[in-house]
């Protein structure tokens, strides 16, 4: 039996990451993941085929930007760190070059309120963070800027980057972000969508609070 620290947790980064890949939600060795353990957390390496990756080959990392283990962190790594580090209730972080997000974001165009579940990202809008050179401390400042209040935001000339409590939940919002981006990216083609204003992107907001499955109570004979 292998003695790997987080083993299990690896093996579901690995499946996760070649799922990205399978739903299109990524291309190639782009994009990142990263999960919160003891002691830091986990990521993806650098450049490497997510389809050949082995447990041994996710990166342990500290919050002071150390690692561990047999190969280089995602050239992202701060990104992933400074998100986790500021943002206590983060469990999992993903970033994709995802096609229409990342069209859009090329644009430097963040997705404004022109559907309702916009507001699954955290707010009445999706940002777009200013550009910087990947990898760079700059880069992570700007996208931690446009994450304030949010749980998604594209980045400009790049891609985009979702969180959530978990990784799977990260990887939940940021097909919903991508599918959001690529119905906006349709709509722009015929005109200007009519956007929703800002008291009824408040009421969807309160309205998510209570929004799924409640208790059932038992009945008694």
């Amino acid at each position: 039996m292998s003695t790997l620290e987080h083993l299990a947790e690896r093996e579901a980064m690995i499946a996760l990451a070649r799922r990205m890949n399978d739903s299109g939600l990524n291309q190639g060795t782009s994009g990142n993941l990263s999960q919160r353990v003891d002691g830091g957390f986990l990521i993806t390496p650098s450049g490497m085929d997510y389809d050949a990756l082995m447990p041994e080959d996710i990166v342990h990392m500290r919050l002071d930007g150390t690692s561990e283990g047999r190969r280089e962190p995602s050239s992202e790594w701060r990104i992933h760190r400074d998100v986790l580090a500021t943002r206590p209730e983060v469990g999992g972080v993903l970033h994709a070059h995802s096609m229409f997000s990342t069209s859009l974001a090329c644009l430097r165009r963040p997705i404004p309120a022109f559907h309702y579940m916009v507001t699954r990202a955290g707010g009445e809008n999706i940002r777009c963070a200013d550009y910087a050179t990947f990898g760079s401390e700059e880069l992570s400042r700007h996208v931690l800027m446009a994450l304030e209040g949010r749980r998604a935001c594209l980045m400009a000339n790049h891609g985009m980057l979702a969180v959530g409590d978990s990784l799977p939940s990260a990887f939940k919002l940021a097909v919903e972000v991508e599918t959001l981006a690529a119905m906006y990216w349709r709509a722009l083609q015929v005109g200007e969508p009519v956007l929703l204003d800002s008291d009824e992107m408040a009421r969807v907001l309160e309205k998510w609070k209570t929004y799924g499955q409640t208790a059932v109570p038992t009945s008694r004979p």
